[in-house]
């Protein structure tokens, strides 16, 4: 059954460095934007979490330290993942 939306529906996915929401932080970022007429648009980032990835959380989602060095901080693609959920 196909939905019917007065307004675009937006899914986020995050993989981040543990559980504690005062201390971890994101490292990958996956948003999938379903809009009115049932068309999908989805973005994904990397993004560097500015503190070493646990073995534990690495364990669990398979992101690495050297996978998100060079990626861009939260701060610097806040904006352009704003944008694109609006």
């Amino acid at each position: 059954m196909p939905l019917q939306l007065k307004r675009p529906l937006v899914f986020i996915d995050l993989e981040t460095t543990g559980t504690n929401l005062s201390t971890d932080r994101t490292v990958e970022i996956a948003i999938v934007k379903v809009s009115t007429d049932g068309t999908r648009a989805i973005k994904q980032k990397y993004i560097n979490p500015q503190m070493p990835i646990p073995k534990s959380s690495t364990e669990i989602h398979g992101i690495t330290d050297d996978k998100v060095k060079d990626a861009p901080t939260f701060k610097q693609v806040a904006n352009e993942l704003r944008q694109f959920i609006d």
